[in-house]
């Protein structure tokens, strides 16, 4: 039995950034990852000559006003990461319009005033709304978010209940132009419809005012340095083990029982802290709980909505792709029964074939994946669990192969030549991401970000039991990496002001 200043349960973004602040700041931390390595969505493997990124195309920001700086700079990132920046934001491509956008205001502005002459009412509008919302979420730092409800003439207030799709159909009824502003959808959401403005329009912004950028050598060396920040500060991580409950005394959290993963019969063993911060999905938190403590959480978690998955086809190639006359980091091919903003759900939710898919070509980077010569790419698309129910491990197998070549067969049109150099590819579904992640159904960005999942109604760090926190996708201010990475260093502020 071992005593902790705080158990950390799950080795994600967000509970690693909780960690290395809080190690930092003196506290002792045991953190407990069910996977052999720290990271999450934030990790590689290694296939033949590949390092294969499992989940990071590119992160936004790093401007000057992005809060991220700030957590870099505290823990030293910037001196221990190399990030590099990706040459444009996106190419989107269907088989009406063919554009590649800019990550820099004025350019993209710029460009789509061309591509849309008559649409620059509509591209102006966009544009204002977006950093109107941007700026103001940057006034009031994420941990703040109550305060706007004391201001009714708050821009997110007033933008909180809107959807994106409802935004697009007010300023325009251009529907390529629509579709083009929301291209890389499938980040953040698989509906237009249903996905909060608030939310993309303070995420999308900050693509436009610092760009994209990947970890060089892959995502996974930013887990690992912050990992190696609690361990080198007096305190543990334990990986291959898993939490099997959180002990509740008189409504406060206290400890945690854990064990080796997959030993059912292994060791059961205790450890006790002062706070229990939970980076793992929300409500597998709710089974970890003594049952009369489970219905306070259950209440508040239900009803939400999980988010989609996503599919990924990785590939090893024998050659950069650069050298094939592919010209861009980020291509978003959408489909051509895709005429409206509308048949973003049917088309996500239908055959895989008539699916938008983004392929993002590292050779266009220094990216540290691949031996020089040769490079690697990933095909992905939105997923759902139902898409893979009910088939024996066979016919799950073949669906997979099915997948693949179906995507290599639009990779060659869009690229030819490219599956000549094929040299190894694997492909990951919602069911790979549960295996890894135990995240249900495979969600990458927790709880789905609609107007009422969103900004001033997420989930906050404190649950309604004592001492126990959340630090992860689940909560505010959201999924994917820069939504973990902020969430955990909310956290760890809010208990170091504790």
């Amino acid at each position: 039995m071992s005593e902790y200043d705080t158990i950390i349960i799950g080795g994600g973004l967000g509970g690693l950034t909780a960690g290395a602040k809080l190690a930092r700041s003196g506290k002792k931390i045991l953190l407990v990852e069910q996977h052999y390595l720290p990271g999450g969505c934030a990790t590689v493997f290694k296939r033949k000559d590949y390092i294969m990124e499992v989940g990071l195309h590119e992160k936004d920001g790093l401007h000057r006003d992005d809060p991220k700086v700030e957590i870099f700079k505290d823990l030293q990132i910037f001196e221990n990461i190399e990030l590099l920046k990706v040459p444009e934001f996106y190419r989107f491509s269907n088989d009406r319009v063919d554009l590649v956008l800019p990550n820099h205001t004025e350019k993209a502005i710029e460009l789509l005033n061309q591509v849309f002459p008559h649409e620059t009412n509509a591209i102006k509008a966009f544009f204002k709304r977006m950093f109107s919302i941007q700026n103001e979420f940057m006034k009031i730092k994420k941990e703040k978010w109550n305060i706007i409800l004391l201001y009714p003439n708050s821009m997110l207030l007033h933008n909180s209940t809107q959807t994106l799709g409802e935004f697009l159909d007010s300023i325009t009824k251009n529907e390529d132009l629509k579709l083009a502003l929301q291209g890389n959808l499938q980040y953040y959401h698989d509906d237009p419809y249903s996905l909060s403005l608030v939310y993309f329009c303070t995420a999308q912004a900050s693509y436009y005012k610092g760009g994209g950028h990947f970890i060089k050598g892959g995502s996974q060396n930013l887990s690992n340095y912050l990992a190696s920040l609690i361990t080198t500060n007096n305190s543990e991580v334990i990986l291959s083990h898993l939490v099997t409950k959180i002990i509740i005394k008189n409504n406060v959290a206290i400890g945690i029982e854990y064990q080796k993963t997959g030993r059912k019969n292994s060791e059961i063993k205790l450890a006790f802290a002062k706070i229990i911060i939970a980076n793992a999905a929300i409500p597998l938190i709710i089974d970890l709980l003594p049952l009369e403590n489970q219905p306070i959480l259950r209440k508040k978690v239900d009803k939400l909505v999980v988010s989609s998955s996503l599919l990924s086809v990785y590939i090893g190639f024998k050659k950069e792709i650069k050298n094939l006359g592919n010209k861009n980091y980020a291509t978003l091919v959408f489909d051509p029964s895709v005429k409206n903003l509308k048949d973003m759900i049917r088309t996500n939710k239908g055959p895989f074939e008539n699916r938008n898919f983004v392929f993002v070509d590292y050779s266009q980077i220094d990216s540290g994946l691949a031996p020089p010569g040769k490079s690697f790419g990933v095909v992905c698309t939105v997923d759902y669990l139902s898409d893979w129910e009910n088939l024996t491990k066979e016919e799950y197998k073949n669906k997979k192969e099915e997948i693949a070549q179906m995507f290599f067969k639009k990779l060659e049109k869009l690229i030819p030549g490219i599956t000549l150099e094929i040299d190894y590819y694997e492909v990951a579904t919602c069911k790979t991401i549960t295996r890894y992640t135990c995240n249900p159904q495979g969600s990458v960005y927790g709880f789905a970000q609609t107007p009422k999942q969103s900004g001033i109604y997420r989930l906050s760090n404190k649950s309604p039991i004592t001492n126990l926190y959340y630090a992860s996708a689940w909560t505010s201010p959201g999924g994917g990496f820069s939504g973990a990475i902020l969430s955990g260093w909310n956290c760890a502020q809010e208990i170091l002001k504790k």
